[in-house]
C-alpha cells in the first residue's frame, strides 16, 4: 500500500489588513530612528553658548551663524545707584553663567531708574540672554553707543548699567 503524504498543517491565510499595520508600524519606527538620527549634535551646555548673526551689507544679504561660547563674551556691569555693592552682586549673578566678566564699577550717573543691557555689534543675542537672565524686557536691551554712561566700555561685548529697579533685588 501507497502511504499517505504527510499532513501540511493549516492553510496559511495572508490577510491584508494585518501586512498593511505591520508594514505601517515599521515605516512608523524607520521615520522616527531617522528623524533622531538626523539631529544635529549637541556639543556642550546649551547654556553656554550663544549664536550670533553677521549681514554682510551691500546689494546682496548673507547670514553667518556661528556659535560662540559665553566665555568668549566680555561683559561689563556698572552700577547706576547709590546702592552699595551692586554691580559686584550682579557681576557675581551674571558669572554663574560662564561669561567673561570684567570687574564691577560704577557708572557715571548715579541716578539710572531702568536697568539696561547694551550690547556691541554681533551680541545682541548674547544681551538678550543676559536681560533674561536678570529678569528684564526685551525693550532692555539696546545698542552699545559712546552715550552709554560707562568709562570704558569701548571693547566691550556686553555693558549692564543696573538701574534703581533691581537694587532692591539685590538687597542693598
Amino acid at each position: 500500500m501507497a502511504a499517505d503524504p504527510p499532513d501540511p498543517g493549516p492553510p496559511i491565510r495572508f490577510s491584508v489588513v494585518r501586512a498593511a499595520l505591520v508594514m505601517a508600524g515599521f515605516l512608523v519606527a524607520v521615520g522616527v530612528l531617522v528623524a533622531v538620527g538626523t539631529r544635529p549634535p549637541v556639543s556642550g551646555n546649551a547654556q553656554g553658548s550663544v549664536t550670533t548673526t553677521t549681514i554682510a551689507r551691500g546689494h546682496a544679504t548673507t547670514t553667518t551663524t556661528t556659535t560662540v561660547p559665553h566665555s568668549a563674551i566680555s561683559v561689563q556691569v556698572a552700577n547706576g545707584t547709590t546702592g552699595a555693592n551692586v554691580a559686584g552682586h550682579y557681576t557675581t549673578v551674571i558669572g554663574a553663567g560662564g561669561w567673561a566678566m570684567k570687574p564691577a564699577l560704577d557708572a557715571t550717573i548715579q541716578t539710572i531708574t531702568t536697568t539696561s543691557v547694551y550690547y556691541a555689534a554681533g551680541q545682541q543675542e548674547a544681551a538678550a540672554a543676559i536681560a533674561t537672565t536678570l529678569g528684564l524686557k526685551p525693550s532692555a536691551v539696546l545698542p552699545l553707543t559712546t552715550s552709554v554712561p560707562v568709562n570704558g566700555s569701548a571693547g566691550d561685548d556686553v555693558v549692564v548699567v543696573i538701574g534703581s529697579d533691581l537694587v532692591s533685588v539685590a538687597g542693598s
